[in-house]
């Protein structure tokens, strides 16, 4: 059996971030996990992985794979096709520097709980998205926004040679040699757009939109603006629904959620530029795929593997930024002090660590974190952080069965909420609060939960925007928090129609 190599190279180019990740946008099956947003630990990687020497899509246990010299079919349960891809490839490797030394890149749908627990089908499927849809990538590169380096990485996985130095050079000297079109091609056309001006095209004109005003450009009928599948009155009576659910001791919380939809004519990555500098999260990704074209603002880490540790960092709580200093204060201070969002967090911190429980070792899983507030662009977010020590005998995907989806996005008890979301919500979740992320060769994985993020498909955009709902829910203050949630998202798709 051959051992598989990489090499690993720090560059030296003229670069800015945006440009080169405009650059990398426009390559078919790019995927850019983005941390446009650096905090303390988190965000201070871009991981951008092109060219990818096998592509594995699933839905509704019909899959496929495909590659240079393969095209095959892989039928049956996707997270077990996937366990058995991973274990093809696995490798050992580690390196201080940098996360990520090779894996795939790609995106798990919420629909994918279907391989996981037993819940009913029951609504349109408008989207069309793949359960998972991931690219396995042997050409890498590494941004280190702490200390402005950037690495290219060349591996031999999934090459057919046995020589494999020749192969993880071959591979090195590729991405050097697009890097170097990059450079040619920055320095013979200034940009069009400035990061100041992409910033001011996506805040200017809108900063006074109230919910009020929202809900009236939204009502409008034009094909050319967002359309919500809910009217106001409508999301308000779905949440009475989930407190008659809770009062009959069906559940404590559930995470509901709407549907937007605008009809554009825009590249998706000036999309997900836009969103980047209107928006920074430490969790983004651009996923420029087949079908689908994925633009992520998350600020939500679902799950993080590494060296046996594992991590989660539940958000439930949301308050808008203020209009002033004084204003912001408040509403921090607010959302911190509230009897319900503490609540509300409290349950989803008990459902991590049950989760988190059957897979670690007894006595590791420890709450790090109870309640902590960070702020983004428009809104401040109560945050939590549990971890554990994994067993032995566990991979990455036995990660996956024991906490897929996140508990933040569908409430508790986890199954009964989600066949609740099944019953009340019109259409299929699709990507939204799945999880966009990579999952290592060596084991190691990052994954965020696909919150705050835009789907374009057929030159149509959407994105959801919800909430999770207890028994103290006020519903015209819940369907205020979905508007204030989804605002950067209107915004951005605002200034390009």
């Amino acid at each position: 059996m051959r051992e598989d190599t990489y090499i690993m190279e720090k560059i030296k180019i003229s670069y800015t971030e945006q440009g080169i990740l405009d650059f990398f946008a426009q390559i078919p099956y790019a995927a850019i996990l983005d941390s446009s947003l650096t905090m303390d630990c988190l965000g201070r990687f871009t991981i951008i992985g092109y060219d990818p020497f096998l592509i594995f899509q699933s839905k509704n246990g019909r899959g496929r794979l495909r590659g240079k010299n393969i095209q095959e079919d892989a039928h049956g349960n996707p997270l077990e096709i996937l366990r058995k891809l991973l274990q093809r490839y696995q490798n050992s490797w580690h390196e201080e520097e940098v996360p990520f030394l090779g894996g795939c890149i790609g995106y798990f749908s919420y629909d994918l709980v279907r391989f996981i627990e037993d819940l009913p089908s029951l609504n349109r499927d408008d989207i069309g998205a793949n359960d998972l849809e991931l690219g396995f990538y042997h050409k890498i590169l590494v941004m280190d926004h702490h200390k402005g380096d950037i690495y290219a990485i060349g591996t031999s996985v999934g090459c057919e040679t046995e020589e494999v130095e020749a192969a993880a050079s071959d591979n090195l000297k590729e991405i050097k040699k697009v890097l170097k079109q990059y450079e040619e091609m920055a320095a013979c056309s200034a940009k069009s757009n400035s990061d100041d001006q992409l910033k001011e095209r996506a805040s200017a004109g809108h900063d006074s939109i109230a919910g009020s005003e929202i809900n009236h450009r939204i009502a409008e009928d034009s094909p050319n603006f967002l359309a919500a599948n809910f009217s106001e009155r409508g999301y308000r009576r779905m949440i009475s629904r989930v407190r008659e659910y809770i009062r009959c001791g069906d559940i404590f919380q559930a995470n509901l959620s709407q549907r937007f939809t605008a009809e554009i004519d825009s590249d998706p990555s000036k999309i997900y530029a836009l969103l980047r500098q209107a928006s920074p999260a430490p969790f983004s990704a651009y996923l420029n795929f087949d079908q689908l074209k994925i633009i992520s603002s998350s600020p939500e880490r679902f799950l993080k593997i590494k060296d046996r540790a594992i991590e989660t960092r539940p958000i439930k709580g949301t308050r808008p930024r203020g209009r002033s200093r004084e204003e912001d204060a408040l509403n921090r201070a607010e959302l911190l002090n509230s009897a319900k969002d503490r609540a509300e967090l409290t349950m989803i911190v008990d459902l991590a660590r049950n989760d988190l429980g059957k897979v670690c070792e007894i006595g590791s899983v420890a709450v790090e974190q109870l309640r902590e507030v960070e702020e983004y662009a428009n809104v401040f977010h109560l945050v939590a952080a549990v971890s554990g020590k994994l067993r032995k005998d566990i991979d990455v995907v036995d990660c996956l069965y024991a906490a897929f989806p996140g508990g933040s996005i569908t409430g508790a008890p986890k199954v009964r909420a989600c066949e609740i979301i099944e019953e009340l919500e019109p259409v299929k979740r699709g990507v939204y609060t799945g999880s966009i992320g990579y999952l290592g060769f060596n084991g190691e994985a990052d994954l965020n939960i696909a919150i705050r993020t835009i789907i374009v498909k057929a030159k149509r955009a959407y994105y959801n925007v919800g909430g999770g709902i207890v028994w103290d829910s006020e519903p015209a203050k819940e369907y205020e928090e979905t508007l204030h949630k989804g605002k950067m998202m209107m915004r951005v798709l605002c200034s390009i129609l």
